[in-house]
């Protein structure tokens, strides 16, 4: 299919094709964006010429210490330059990144290490402790990096090499060593393992490229944007996006610490255009006090994503000056595959409509060829916004699979897409809304009850700063919703007042039948911990 009668001669050459990989884009800035700024953070500014020259120091430092092609690298580290350049300079010696959860305990940090193999570990001086006790188990321990934080205030403790003193001692002319192959292996990211051990799922190059070039669509980039790195760079790499600005001839903005004065320093100082993060970020913003705001006469793109966003919270940010896009992807779609693409027709309606239509999980990016939701037997549920399915992934933003674990990728691959464990429903124009992770779904007296639905309702609340619903058991009716709810600063309810909201919007069966009050438990990118949740509720 798609040959001519006679292709003699028309071979693939070194002339007409190229394995894709994102080392491309920081190569291509170094040439054309030599001295336009590339890195900030704090008074640290770096153009692209001292960004792939430092680069290749530590791919060259890192093959001097005898890391090979296919060898691993990890990192513990926050969103600091050094993660940026780790995102580069270790495939840039053929290895594979493994970028590691700062707020993960020492038992699971020992696991990854242990599992993965790493060789050498970049590790910011406030997390060495960890680092060391982590490795003290490990059958062959990799040797330890400390990376100090000068901007922070954060000094080496002299246990370890020093970052700078190893980049110092690389070649900043080093060759890079680009993929033979775009199906090679550029990083491998572990899963949450809220259900057991983590999974290590591993990116090829031809993804990460793919990833990063099909957001700059989605994203309505154009050259030169400022981007602020919210999303931690052990997450999905940051959703690909260290590797995505190069190609932009952008800024990568890093902040450390997550704090409402942080982001908008950035936004008002440094001009930050765009950021990413889940939709706890979008409330830290909007309910910041007024010592923290600082005015900006931009507006700023932002990607949310880790779990679906309450209508009220984006009706609530956008007059703030953020334009919200929800995306939706899992670690092993490297990071976001939909968006809520929006089409001119949603600036008409009513504000309320207009919010819940973005708050809906969207359709395909363009660098994946499907997206789809299907009952058990892979049949494409109706668009009828209420038939229930699993939503399925095929196309090149799809992991490679769990790295030595064949058995759950076969699992993860059935039928020719990888099965994502989320439960959604389609509308009549194909846009997809998550109801639930299949776990999370309420079974009440034999009817399906989502979540995410009752905390969309329970948001609506002025009060109410967050919301998370989980299954309670109950002897009448097997499950009933239970509500967990951060209040906003000097914000009072009650529970029969929350209780009372819920009735007067759902359905009695959908109603939570308990309220609970507290700090809601969250990972380290600001997803609720419904399993912790989900036990607290078995015990009330």
């Amino acid at each position: 299919m798609g040959w001519l009668d006679d292709e003699t001669g028309l071979e693939k050459r070194r002339a007409n094709h190229v394995p894709l990989t994102p080392l491309s884009f920081l190569r291509r800035a170094a040439d054309i964006y030599a001295h336009r700024e590339a890195l900030v953070y704090g008074a640290t500014r770096r153009s692209y010429a001292e960004y792939a020259q430092r680069v290749s120091r530590l791919a060259s430092a890192l093959a001097g210490m005898g890391v090979r092609p296919g060898h691993v690298v990890a990192t513990i580290l926050p969103n600091i330059p050094a993660h940026a350049e780790a995102h580069f300079g270790v495939p840039a010696c053929g290895a594979v990144l493994n970028a590691i959860n700062t707020r993960l305990d020492v038992d699971t940090v020992r696991y990854i290490l242990d599992h993965g193999g790493a060789k050498v570990v970049l590790v910011d001086s406030a997390f060495i402790d960890l680092a060391e006790d982590a490795i003290a188990g490990v059958a062959s321990p990799p040797r330890l990096i400390e990376v100090p934080d000068p901007e922070a205030g954060i000094s080496a403790t002299g246990r370890h090499p020093v970052y700078e003193d190893v980049l110092a001692g690389g070649d900043p002319g080093a060759e890079w060593q680009m993929p033979q192959d775009e199906w090679e292996s550029i990083a491998l990211n572990y899963t949450s393992g809220t259900t057991g051990r983590p999974k290590g799922v591993v990116y090829h190059h031809r993804g990460a490229y793919l990833a990063a070039m099909g957001q700059v669509i989605s994203w309505r980039m154009v050259l030169y944007p400022r981007y602020l790195t919210i999303v931690p760079m052990f997450h999905c790499n940051a959703w690909c996006h260290p590797w995505m600005i190069p190609l932009m001839g952008g800024v990568v903005i890093c902040l450390r610490d997550i704090t409402a004065r942080g982001i908008y320093l950035a936004i008002a100082h440094e001009k930050a255009t765009h950021f990413g993060g889940a939709p706890i970020v979008l409330n830290t913003i909007i309910n910041a006090d007024e010592d923290a705001r600082l005015p900006f006469d931009h507006t700023v793109e932002v990607f949310t994503a880790g779990a679906p966003p309450a209508a009220a919270t984006l009706a609530a940010i956008e007059p703030l000056g953020f334009n919200v896009t929800q995306v939706y992807g899992l670690t092993e779609t490297y990071g976001p595959a939909t968006e809520c693409t929006w089409h001119e027709g949603f600036d008409t309606l009513p504000e309320e409509e207009r919010a819940a239509v973005k708050a809906r999980t969207g359709v395909l990016m363009p660098f994946m060829e499907e997206v789809t939701v299907t009952d058990p037997e892979l049949a494409p549920v109706p668009r009828d916004g209420a038939s229930l399915g699993e939503i399925l992934h095929r196309g090149n933003g799809v992991m490679k699979g769990y790295y030595k674990n064949p058995e759950a990728s076969e699992a993860a691959f059935a039928g020719g897409f990888f099965h994502s464990g989320d439960i959604a429903y389609r509308h009549d124009d194909g846009y997809i809304k998550i109801a639930d992770r299949a776990k999370d779904i309420i079974i009440s007296g034999g009817e399906n009850v989502s979540s995410v639905e009752v905390e969309g309702v329970l948001m609506h609340h002025p009060a109410v700063a967050l919301a998370a619903v989980v299954a309670k058991p109950d002897t009448t009716w097997g499950e009933v919703p239970c509500a967990f709810v951060e209040l906003k600063p000097g914000r009072t309810a009650a529970e029969d007042e929350l209780i009372a909201h819920c009735r007067a919007r759902l359905a009695g069966f959908k109603t939570p039948k308990r309220i609970v009050f507290q700090d809601l438990p969250k990972t380290s990118t600001g997803k609720i911990q419904k399993f912790v949740l989900r036990t607290l509720a078995r015990e009330a």
